[in-house]
């Protein structure tokens, strides 16, 4: 079973934050803007017909990950990220380039990719 990657996204400025150990007190966390900070869910816009969720091939002990999804200036996958219980592994994308990267294979640990427009989406490597 993998960790899950906790993001936070300031709603008036679009900052973003990875979240290592959160608060847990009444009214406290991560704040920005003077407001709470809100949780990134995995899925959680309705994208239309773009392809978000990263697939990947395994190609002996790493596995090659790909979203076949436009990398144009105002609409591109900005990162994607491997997720285990003993590591994360995040490459970092541009307009125009291929969103693909290679990872080292573990099964139970989870993929995600980011849209600059539709945010992030995951899928568990089996």
């Amino acid at each position: 079973m993998s960790k899950e990657l906790v993001l936070k996204k300031c709603k008036s400025c679009g900052a973003m934050v990875k979240v290592i150990k959160d608060c847990t007190c009444d009214n406290c966390g991560i704040k920005c803007c003077g407001e709470q900070m809100v949780e990134v869910v995995p899925n959680s816009v309705d994208a239309a017909a773009e392809k978000h969720v990263p697939e990947y091939e395994v190609v002996g002990e790493k596995i090659l990950v790909k979203v076949n999804h436009v990398m144009e200036e105002e609409h591109y996958i900005e990162w994607i990220a491997m997720v285990s219980d003993k590591k994360e592994c995040t490459k970092y994308f541009k307009p125009g380039e291929k969103a693909e990267t290679k990872f080292h294979y573990e099964p139970g640990s989870t993929l995600y990719a980011y849209c600059n427009k539709h945010e992030l989406w995951k899928k568990e490597v089996k």
